[in-house]
Order: C-alpha cells, then structure tokens, then sequence
C-alpha cells in the first residue's frame, strides 16, 4: 500500500507570511518520511470541511510547482481539479508543466467540481451537475488526445481547440476524484489511471461498481489504482493508523492520502513516516 498526504490547511502561526516557510516544511516533510505523494485542494476559497471561507488557500499548480522545486521524489497533484475552473487546452498545459518541472512526478487529480461559493465568488464558470459532467468527460477527452501524437482538432459539445499541439509533451497519470455510480465511476473505467474515495464511501460496494464498468467497456480493472483519501485525527496512535489502513488494504483500497491535523507539524510528519514504514507490506486482499 501507498501512503499520500493532503496539505489542506495554510494557515500558521505568523499568519500570511509564514505560508511559503511552512508549506516547504510539507513538501520537504513529505518526501522525508518516505511517502508516495503530496497533494492540495483546487479550491479558491476555503471550504467548510477545514476552516473559515475567509482562511487562506493557495493556487493549486502554483503551490505544486513550488513544491516540486524543494522535492525530487514524491509525485504531485491536485486533489481534485474542478474541470470547469480552466479551459481544458490551458489546464492540461499547467499540468504537462509540471510534469517537465518535476521529473516526470505530476498527476492529473480531476473531478466535476462542486464548491459554488467560490466560483460565484471569482466570476468562474459553473453550469448546472449535468453540463460540469458532460464538460469533465470532454476534458479528459482532450487530455488524452494532447497527450498522445496526435495533434488534430477536437471538436466537441462544449470545448474546440484547433490544434491540440503539447510540447514539451507529457502523459501524466488521471484520478478521478467521486464515488458516483452512473457518471464518475464510468468515466474512471473509460479515462482514468487512479480513482479516489473520501473515507465513509461503502468502498465494496464502489469497487463493484467500478469493476461492472470496467467489464463492460473491456478495460482491466486491475489497471486502475484505487485511492481513499483518510483523515488522521489528533491524538491517534500509529499502531491505530496502521489498522486503518490495513482495514482498507483488505477492502481494495491501494493508496491511503492522509489529512493530518496540522501538514507542517514535526508531529504529524513523525506519525506518518512510522505509518509509511509500517504499512510498506500492506497490499489488498487477493493481490
């Protein structure tokens, strides 16, 4: 099993100016304790889950190049890219850059979107459930094709680039963030390469799911890595930890991205360099 962990939270004791010290602190923590990957939100405003709106948050790409400079290992991505946030032909730019930047280490984290508050706020777009999935689905679409030979036009319902021309070019890896049964777990069976569960989701049933939609498109389902993002609470003990993890590893689940009260704490990173190093034979049942 992999371990990964979300940088949720940027606020610190000394207030804005802290924000790039310590955010080194995570990438450089991170990559110390031995994990497999380091993630941010694509988000504008801070969401509920994780404190005040008026809190500060950084901007996705712009936070990951910065962390793939102070790292060589860890892979980076966002967790997850609201698709009607950016032009489909400028966001696969962003993250074919940062796959040059850092060796080859990014990854596309995508979903629908679903934060209304900020994109009323910042003047983004942000059509209606069905039209944000039909426009998801175009967009890998188009990420997949500038991130193949081929350099032709794309003409869909929503998006039309002329030329779908990449250099330098890049194939990133693409997790679909969600747990929906008819749309987002189809589009991981046709598009992605990772899916990802927020923990409480009936990951059994999920998996089954994503494993008919598989079958029925002829897509391997083993070919895609099931993630979860977890949150370890204040207090709980590695050995705890641990069995969380296994608990998942025996569900289906191949890569844990942990949320840790505090990413910069010496604390939190010594808590998830013991769990890296105890759960580095955790695999699946059946695997």
């Amino acid at each position: 099993m992999k371990l990964g962990l979300t940088c949720p939270r940027f606020t610190w004791l000394g207030g804005d100016t802290a924000i790039a010290g310590r955010f080194a602190d995570v990438a450089r923590g991170a990559e110390g304790a031995g994990l497999h990957s380091l993630w941010v939100m694509d988000h504008f405003f801070q969401i509920p889950n994780f404190g005040a709106v008026e809190d500060p948050m950084l901007e996705a790409y712009g936070a990951l190049s910065y962390a793939a400079a102070l790292t060589d290992r860890v892979t980076l991505g966002a967790l997850v890219t609201g698709a009607v946030y950016r032009e489909p032909g400028l966001l696969v730019k962003q993250v074919s850059t940062l796959d040059a930047l850092s060796g080859g280490r990014a990854v596309l984290g995508i979903g629908a979107g679903w934060y209304e508050p900020e994109a009323r706020g910042l003047g983004l777009r942000f059509p209606s459930l069905a039209e944000r999935f039909e426009r998801l689905e175009e967009t890998l679409q188009i990420a997949r094709q500038m991130w193949s030979d081929e350099d032709k036009p794309y003409e869909g319902r929503h998006y039309r680039l002329e030329r779908t021309l990449n250099a330098p070019q890049a194939s990133p890896p693409i997790l679909i963030g969600g747990s929906g049964e008819k749309k987002t777990l189809r589009l991981v069976a046709e598009y992605a390469d990772a899916c990802n569960f927020l923990y409480g989701a009936d990951v059994p049933h999920k998996l089954g799911v994503l494993r008919a939609h598989c079958e029925r498109l002829g897509r391997p389902y083993e070919e895609i890595e099931k993630t979860l993002h977890l949150r370890i609470p204040d207090g709980q003990s590695v050995e705890e930890s641990v069995q969380r993890c296994g608990d998942l590893a025996a569900l289906g689940i191949d890569h844990v991205i942990a949320a840790v009260p505090d990413a910069a704490a010496d604390s939190s990173l010594a808590h998830l360099a013991a769990l890296a190093a105890q759960i580095s034979a955790i695999t699946p049942a059946g695997r």
